[in-house]
């Protein structure tokens, strides 16, 4: 009975916001509103737009946004936005029909259809992996996608638009330079990221680094003893110097393997903390796309050199 009252509740909320989409008339001094579902996405569109539109993210730092329920004030952010941006390929999941019905009435865009198949990595042949992020070059295009995008849906700011596109794409070409560089001085050998979850496989795909985690890309997913005892003795096997955790997920997963590590008197450093699906705390550095990937590329080399 509970559970057909809670899903009561999601229909007449979601019927709610489709009926309201376009009940009000905008004042044409009044800014775009655009409601965005992750810290990456609000950052890219921020860069895009610059003071002509609002720009608010629904998840805030050290948010998970595979296990992210949308609540009452988000419903409402969602009914007064103009244009939702969603990052796609079912990191939203819990949102997902949500999003698809809004879609019906007011522009909804995902930032993965900037992306083509042969620029997705796959999971078992079939399930797309969501964190397009981590590899700069292929998060630059959905930033010009996303562009694209708003350009059409506001013709009147579209040069403006375009130009601080360009520029941000020239920040984020000079970013994965950068990267690069920074990941291949750590010795060959020692290239092996180790995390909670399989958050990072398009980063070790663009920068030449081996990544596993201890749970699949999706923080749904449960891991056993037999993963950790699988995992440990990778560590051991190759000589692992280091393992992270992770600000939007539980450090549960990998203080176990660490804890594992040393009943084998394999001593293990549990590196600095790495932003996965999340981005850090807003007014500092790691609070923006750019700064956040620096923080990674920093604590990984430090953690494994």
């Amino acid at each position: 009975m509970k559970a057909l009252l809670k899903q009561s509740v999601f229909i007449l909320l979601t019927s709610s916001i489709l009926s309201s989409c376009n009940s009000s008339k905008k004042d044409e001094n009044d800014k775009l509103k655009i409601v965005v579902s992750t810290g990456m996405i609000a950052d890219a569109a921020q860069n895009i737009v610059g003071n002509h539109a609002e720009v608010k993210a629904l998840m805030g730092p050290g948010v998970d946004p595979h296990l992210y329920k949308p609540t009452q004030g988000d419903i409402t952010r969602l009914t007064r936005a103009d244009i939702i941006v969603q990052n796609g390929l079912h990191l939203e999941g819990k949102m997902a029909d949500m999003l698809h019905k809004i879609g019906r009435k007011k522009p909804v865009i995902a930032m993965s259809d900037g992306l083509t198949n042969s620029d997705l990595r796959f999971i078992e042949g079939r399930n797309p992996d969501p964190h397009i992020w981590f590899s700069v070059n292929k998060w630059a295009k959905t930033v010009a996608h996303l562009s694209k995008e708003l350009q059409k849906l506001d013709t009147l700011h579209a040069a403006d638009y375009e130009r601080n596109t360009k520029k941000y794409l020239h920040r984020l070409d000079s970013l994965d330079i950068w990267v690069k560089t920074q990941i291949a001085s750590i010795p060959e050998s020692q290239r092996v990221l180790i995390t909670a979850h399989d958050a990072f496989g398009y980063f070790g795909d663009s920068y030449n680094l081996k990544v596993k985690g201890l749970q699949g890309i999706s923080t749904v997913s449960e891991f056993g003893l037999k993963d950790i005892t699988t995992l440990v003795d990778f560590i051991i096997k190759n000589k692992i110097k280091a393992v992270f955790v992770e600000s939007s997920v539980s450090s549960r997963a990998i203080e176990a393997v660490v804890q594992g590590c040393a009943s084998k008197n394999h001593k293990i450093l549990l590196g600095s903390t790495l932003y996965s699906d999340a981005m850090g705390a807003e007014n500092t550095p790691e609070g923006t796309y750019i700064g956040m990937v620096s923080s990674n590329v920093k604590n990984i080399v430090n953690g494994l050199k």
